[in-house]
């Protein structure tokens, strides 16, 4: 049987990602519940986003307006985690319902764009830039000079991974804000709404320079999610204004003949086909990388994430010259089903990392 046949297996699959990123379970269960097949997975969290947004439409604050839109994005992502044809609109509608969440719920949050890259630049409520605005605003181009406050608290960078988007990891971004750093989530080439119109590229340290060029910041920390925990090494031992970096679930290493049909499948569709795939692959590889992350590393793994083809972060944290590995016996893949072990140790360990705190 294709993977994609059971879709029963493959909601399962899913659980403790999708509830970490903050759906709802009961409301999980309810979608996914009378699902006939995986093709159906797409439509169905859909129109799960679209209720979410007319309950924002007939919200009686905009707190709780705020809070729909969050849950629509939410939602929106979890459409694109299957093969669904609609998935550049689903990606699209988590984008829109993110920035008109964080427009009523943080209007200082300053989207910023350049070449490769878009995002959301959010800052701990005391920040500056924190409330300067009536409403969330955009920042495009290249110059740090147009986003206030940036550079006054410490910076993170959260960097999603193959099939991830900024709508998945809001939790993490909250845990973050709390200890009082601004936190830039992005997509970048291949991911999220940018999937569409780009392929996923090994050289991520050009775009996290870009990044850092774009927010006008000396330093900052960088957190890696799934194949973002390779990004984030990669770019951690290629660009010197990293000066923090943490990984979840990122891979040391590919091997394409040993990975799973669907993971292959996967790639093919984010870097524009098999033969790109595969060269993809080849580069993700850290050992030669590894000895020059310089930077204080925390790799968090789960030992119940276990896939063919895939070495996990315990080679990188012990080639670094700072690494610390922190593995969870009971956490599978980015951990959704053990939080309480990783999350925050590793907010500490950047807000430490970055503002001594």
């Amino acid at each position: 049987m294709n993977a994609y046949d059971d879709v029963a297996g493959f909601a399962d699959a899913q659980w403790t990602r999708v509830t970490g990123a903050g759906v709802d379970p009961h409301e999980y269960r309810r979608v996914t519940g009378d699902l006939v097949s995986v093709a159906d997975w797409g439509p169905a969290f859909l129109r799960a986003g679209q209720e979410h947004l007319g309950r924002a439409e007939g919200a009686g604050s905009p707190r709780s307006a705020g809070t729909h839109l969050l849950a629509a994005a939410r939602c929106f992502h979890v459409a694109t985690l299957a093969p669904y044809a609609e998935a550049a609109r689903a990606a699209a509608a988590a984008d829109d319902a993110l920035g008109r969440a964080l427009a009523v719920l943080e209007p200082g949050a300053r989207r910023v764009s350049g070449e490769g890259f878009t995002g959301w630049l959010r800052f701990p409520s005391a920040a500056p830039g924190a409330s300067r605005a009536s409403g969330a605003s955009a920042v495009s181009g290249a110059s740090g000079a147009d986003v206030p406050g940036a550079d006054a608290v410490g910076t993170v960078i959260v960097v999603p991974g193959l099939d991830s988007a900024k709508e998945e990891f809001l939790d993490l971004v909250s845990a973050l804000l709390a200890r009082g750093l601004a936190v830039f989530a992005m997509d970048g080439p291949g991911q999220g709404v940018l999937a569409a119109t780009s392929v996923l590229v090994p050289q991520y340290e050009k775009v996290v320079g870009r990044v850092l060029d774009a927010l006008g910041v000396p330093r900052a920390g960088l957190v890696g999610l799934s194949l973002g925990g390779y990004f984030a090494a990669r770019a951690a031992a290629l660009e010197p204004r990293v000066a923090a970096v943490a990984t979840v679930s990122g891979p040391f290493r590919l091997d394409w003949d040993e990975l799973p049909q669907p993971i292959r499948d996967m790639v093919a569709r984010r870097t524009g086909g098999a033969g790109a795939a595969r060269e993809f692959a080849r580069h993700v590889d850290l050992t030669g990388l590894a000895p020059r992350v310089t930077a204080p590393l925390l790799v968090v793994d789960g030992g119940q994430d276990v896939i063919p083809g895939v070495t996990n972060g315990e080679p990188l944290a012990r080639s670094a010259p700072h690494g610390t590995h922190l593995s969870v016996p009971h956490g599978d893949h980015l951990l959704g089903n053990a939080r309480p072990d990783w999350l925050p140790r590793l907010a500490d360990h950047l807000a430490h990392a970055l503002t001594g705190a």
